[in-house]
């Protein structure tokens, strides 16, 4: 049965673990941490810690029923049971009659003043970051010292309040999951990010909303066995995506060898902004990735921060996915590691694209608009003839205006779908450009409905059709998308015509304005 929360309630709906997980956040906001910028990383290792302990506790009973040996990640009093939890002494720590659980954070209680943050700066946050450095770190030391990378120190102002975030994180582990209402904890987590993407939270270039990594993911379709990459992962939603996309493919009958290539040498990534980075890499443990494979530093230059985690990647994958950032510049030192020089940064991370593919391999990406229409800069024009050259480019879908609206972008975007091993003889057109969309109507699954439908025979709608390789070349290489079948309205009138409609109407107003004043 699960374990009631420090309310005595148990957690048995998606609203009450979000509840639960509203109100860390409300204490954090008047703790020093006023945005979710500030607050989403600091709950983000807290977190974290306490599923690594409970995880790591399951997996040492079954290894004791079996009469294994067990080698956690952390010893005490570095575990989560030991000096986060509250103390009960009907409960060990270790489950061997050891430690009682809450042991340390009782120790550090009943010392001076300070005693908690002063362990947990001083000791706890420095042996967490320094796991990396042991010649014998195992994935998962070297996974938390990276999660706990940027974490000089805890951020909430006073003990007091941090013992209480401590109480409730440790209230909303999976274990306080009513069975009988399975609900993973990492949709939770998920909500908290999109709260970093929204406009005016300054986060919004590392989302992609989430309606579209799933049409992305199905249309590209990635399956068991296959490596999937994202050179500019964020905080992990595509990657996590195809992880739950090839999990399903696999069903109820997936063999433990399956599993545990899908969890530890599938999903691989890259990312340059030291905030971001550990959250993705936390966002993928919380989803139950294993040994989430993500290089911390910058893609278009190579230069990098930390790749201990991304030792034994491939040097090309089977399926990319992937939302590059919009808009952004790259010098001289990203710009001499491409055949075609530019500082457009989503022109290069195409081009790294199409390298990074094995021949016969997929991707999904999205794209601004600029990149398909401009034809007046030598790059833009030779990357997208290399695209058409290398990759059968079969489909490129228009979305509408406002996809991005919630993360603070407005930029028209379009998703490039391809595989390597050219070239391209024809490319299927989907036009969602009509479409309203807004913060309050956003885009959503039922959206591309149609185009699921119709994609594997490319076949033809109001909203779809076909442009010949020969039609690009005359276009000078111009891929934008331009519905043929769209209905233009025009108005026929003259324009003495429309000058006689206007005055028609405007005396009728008068009329309605006299007849409001009798």
């Amino acid at each position: 049965m699960a374990r009631v929360n420090g309310n005595g309630r148990r957690l048995t709906t998606q609203s009450s673990v979000n509840a639960a997980v509203k109100s860390i956040c409300d204490v954090m906001r008047r703790s020093n941490c006023a945005g979710a910028l500030q607050y989403v990383p600091e709950l983000t290792w807290l977190l974290f810690l306490r599923i690594l302990d409970e995880r790591e506790a399951h997996e040492a009973e079954q290894a004791a029923a079996v009469g294994a040996e067990f080698l956690p990640s952390l010893e005490a009093p570095y575990r989560w049971r030991d000096w986060a939890a509250p103390f009960d002494d009907t409960l060990s720590g270790d489950g061997r009659g050891g430690h009682p659980q809450g042991w340390k954070r009782r120790e550090l209680a009943n010392a001076a003043l300070g005693a908690t943050f002063g362990f947990v700066n001083g000791e706890l946050l420095p042996h967490l970051r320094g796991l990396r450095e042991r010649p014998n770190a195992t994935p998962r030391q070297k996974v938390i010292s990276e999660i706990l990378s940027g974490v000089e120190k805890v951020r909430i102002d006073t003990e007091r309040n941090f013992l209480d975030v401590l109480d409730r994180v440790h209230d909303i582990s999976n274990e306080t999951v009513d069975p009988t209402h399975v609900f993973p904890l990492s949709q939770v987590y998920e909500g908290l990010l999109l709260k970093m993407g929204e406009k005016g939270n300054d986060g919004g270039q590392f989302f992609t909303p989430r309606e579209v990594i799933r049409a992305m993911v199905r249309a590209v379709d990635p399956r068991a066995g296959q490596t999937v990459y994202d050179p500019a992962c964020g905080t992990g939603g595509f990657l996590i995506e195809a992880y739950r996309h090839m999990k399903e493919s696999l069903g109820q009958d997936a063999t433990a060898e399956e599993l545990e290539q899908l969890g530890r040498r599938t999903l691989y990534g890259r990312e340059k902004e030291n905030l971001i980075y550990p959250i993705g890499l936390a966002n993928l443990v919380l989803h139950g990735v294993d040994e989430p494979h993500l290089w911390h530093g910058n893609t278009l230059t190579g230069n990098e921060t930390y790749g201990g985690l991304y030792q034994d990647a491939p040097a090309l994958f089977d399926v990319v996915l992937t939302n590059p950032p919009f808009g952004g510049k790259e010098g001289k030192e990203a710009q001499t590691r491409f055949a075609y020089k530019t500082g457009a940064t989503q022109v290069l991370f195409l081009q790294h694209v199409i390298d990074s593919l094995k021949p016969g391999g997929r991707c999904g990406m999205v794209i601004d608009e600029g990149v398909l229409f401009r034809t007046n800069e030598t790059a833009f024009v030779q990357t997208k003839r290399k695209l058409l050259d290398d990759c059968d480019l079969w489909c490129i879908l228009s979305l509408p205006g406002g996809t991005f609206v919630n993360a603070g972008a407005g930029v028209k975007t379009n998703l490039l779908f391809f595989t390597r091993g050219g070239p391209t003889e024809r490319i299927w057109y989907y036009d969602l450009s009509d479409i309203k969309v807004g913060k309050k109507t956003p885009l959503t699954l039922a959206h591309f409905e149609e185009f699921q439908r119709l994609l594997p025979e490319r076949g033809e709608s109001e909203r779809s059709w076909t442009v010949s390789r020969e039609e690009v070349e005359k276009r000078g290489y111009d891929l934008k998308a331009v519905n043929p079948n769209r209905k233009v309205l025009v108005d026929e009138r003259t324009p003495e015509e429309i000058l006689d409609a206007i005055e028609a109407y405007g005396r009728e107003v008068e009329k309605a304005v006299e007849e409001l004043r009798k």
